[in-house]
This record gives structure tokens, C-alpha cells and sequence, in this order.
């Protein structure tokens, strides 16, 4: 089963940012997974589309929560994206 593609979406001077990066490090290591943080501040089309919402976090391209993270919900996203019970 493919590894899922886990991405924030933060921007700069963000202290909601600091808090999501946090939570899903937390719950990906605990998973043995990766994930990748995506800046917004220099990409006109995602500032634009989620300008409200940041942080965003995307799983395989869908979003999956914004402004605080909520880990069991992830925790549970992911487990489901492995083949993993819930």
C-alpha cells in the first residue's frame, strides 16, 4: 500500500503554524511516515484559494483540517491510507 502524501500549508509569521507542525510531526512519527510543509507566501493560486484557512493540512491531495489539527482524526486518516485499522 502506497505511503500517503501528507502536506501542511503554512506562511510566514504564522502562529497557528507552529502548533500544526507539531501535531502532525507527532502523530506521522508515531506512523513511521513523512510529510512535507508547502509555504503558501510565494504561490499567488494556494494563497488565494486557502488565503483563510492557513495552516492547511492535505492528505493525498485532499483537504483534511485547517487552523488547528486534530491528531486523532489524522492519526485516523492515515491509519485508513495505510490499510491500517482505524
Amino acid at each position: 500500500m502506497p505511503t500517503p502524501d501528507v502536506v501542511l500549508l503554512t506562511k510566514a509569521d504564522c502562529h497557528l503554524c507552529s502548533a500544526a507542525r507539531s501535531a502532525v510531526d507527532r502523530v506521522t512519527t508515531s506512523l513511521g511516515i513523512g510529510w512535507r510543509e508547502q509555504p503558501v507566501d510565494d504561490d499567488a493560486e494556494l494563497r488565494e484559494r486557502f488565503a483563510e484557512e492557513i495552516p492547511v493540512l492535505l492528505v493525498d491531495g485532499v483537504q483534511r483540517d485547517f487552523w488547528k489539527i486534530d491528531e486523532v482524526r489524522l492519526e485516523r486518516t492515515l491509519r485508513r491510507a495505510l490499510g491500517q485499522q482505524a
